[in-house]
C-alpha cells in the first residue's frame, strides 16, 4: 500500500510533525503569558523563548525535508501534502514569533480583552492541530476524529474574525491616543493572521484526509 510507506521505522514523517505541533503549543502558551503581564522585561524574555522555538521549528522542517527525500516509493501527491503540512506550522511558528516580537517593540500602555481573546483562540488552534498530528498514524481509521478537530480550527478562525472586527470598531471610536490605538490595531492583525495560518494547516491536513479515505 502507497500510505504504508510513510511508516517505515526509519522513515517515520509523523513524529516530526508532533514535534512540529509540539513547538506550536509551547509557543502559543508562551504567548499566552506575555498577555498577562505589563512587564518589558519580562516581554522580551519571552520574546527570547519564542524566538529560540521557532528556530527549532526551522531546524525541525530541515529535518522533515530531509527525511521526505529519503522515501523514494513515496508519489508525488503525498509527498507534496506532508511537505505542505510541515511547511504550514512552520509558517505559524513564525507569525508566533512575530506577534511576540511586536508586543516586545511596541510595548503597548495596556492588553485589552480582546487581545486576550484572541489569544486563546490561538492556543484553541495548536491545541487542536496537535490532537490532528497525534491521529495521523492511523489516519484511516482517525479520519473523523482528524476531522473534527480541523472543524474545530475553522470555527476558532471564524470566532476570530468576529472578535477582530469587533476590537478594531472598538479602538477607533474609543481609544483617544491615536499613537496607542495604532499600535492595538496592529497587533489585532498580527493575531488573526495567526490564526488564519492555523486554519490553513488544519486545510493542509483536511486535503491528507481527502487523498487517503
Amino acid at each position: 500500500m502507497l500510505f504504508s510507506h510513510l511508516f517505515h521505522p526509519q522513515k517515520d514523517l509523523i513524529p516530526i510533525l508532533e514535534r512540529q505541533a509540539g513547538l506550536l503549543t509551547q509557543s502559543a502558551k508562551l504567548f499566552s503569558l506575555m498577555q498577562e503581564t505589563l512587564d518589558p522585561k519580562r516581554w522580551k524574555d519571552t520574546f527570547q523563548e519564542m524566538r529560540s522555538l521557532e528556530h527549532q521549528g526551522d531546524a525541525l522542517l530541515t529535518e522533515f525535508r530531509e527525511q521526505i527525500a529519503q522515501i523514494v516509493s513515496m508519489r508525488t501527491g503525498p509527498r507534496r501534502e506532508f511537505t505542505a503540512i510541515s511547511m504550514a506550522m512552520d509558517d505559524l511558528l513564525d507569525v508566533l514569533k512575530d506577534c511576540s516580537n511586536a508586543i516586545n517593540i511596541y510595548k503597548p500602555a495596556k492588553i485589552d480583552d480582546q487581545l486576550k481573546e484572541l489569544t486563546r483562540i490561538i492556543l484553541g488552534e495548536t491545541l487542536a492541530i496537535q490532537q490532528m498530528m497525534s491521529l495521523l498514524g492511523e489516519i484511516k481509521n482517525n479520519a473523523r476524529a482528524i476531522s473534527l478537530q480541523a472543524d474545530r480550527v475553522k470555527e476558532l478562525e471564524h470566532d476570530a474574525d468576529e472578535a477582530y472586527e469587533a476590537y478594531v470598531g472598538h479602538i477607533f471610536s474609543e481609544e483617544p491616543d491615536l499613537r496607542e490605538m495604532t499600535k492595538y490595531k496592529n497587533l489585532a492583525e498580527l493575531y488573526e493572521k495567526a490564526t488564519d495560518s492555523g486554519k490553513h494547516v488544519a486545510d493542509c491536513v483536511r486535503i491528507l484526509v481527502m487523498r487517503f479515505v
